[in-house]
């Protein structure tokens, strides 16, 4: 048997031995905290919040919070290095821990947002200018373009 293989086997069992994993973990802060957090359309908690997670990515972040303007936005979770084909066979073996902290902060809603009767009343505005936008407020200047007419073939 070469070496190679011999690396393999105790790569191997050290894998399957259950010795170690990667512990993934997502953490999320909101300030102020208490905030209602959904990852990916799924409600999963209130800030601070920390979850195990299995794949690495893109994930779209929501917190709520009563008295507060919504956060909607995308999360990047990136592999370190040490979790990037072929290395991560080696670091399964092996107890680590990868943990994402996520932190937002929360704003009360502008006086705008929070008198339903201006919003109405912007909303009625902006309905009459885009009323009187509809038509052109002058005649074009130019005549529409008419095509001579045809005659027939033999009656020229």
């Amino acid at each position: 048997m070469g070496k190679t293989m011999i690396a393999a086997l105790v790569l191997s069992a050290l894998a399957s031995a259950g010795g170690g994993c990667v512990q993934r973990t997502v953490t999320v802060r909101s300030s102020p905290s208490g905030a209602l957090v959904y990852l990916n359309d799924q409600e999963v908690g209130r800030t601070p919040l920390t979850r195990k997670f299995k794949w690495y990515g893109t994930y779209d972040v929501e917190l709520r919070l009563e008295g507060y303007d919504s956060v909607k936005t995308t999360a990047n979770v990136f592999a370190p290095w040490w979790q990037i084909v072929p290395i991560d066979l080696i670091t399964e073996a092996f107890p680590l821990t990868d943990n994402h902290d996520l932190d937002f902060t929360l704003h009360p809603p502008t006086e705008n947002e929070e008198e339903p009767e201006l919003m109405v009343k912007r909303g009625q505005e902006l309905a009459k200018e885009l009323e009187t936008s509809r038509r052109p407020q002058t005649q074009p200047a130019t005549k529409p373009h008419r095509a001579k007419p045809t005659t027939r073939p033999g009656k020229e």
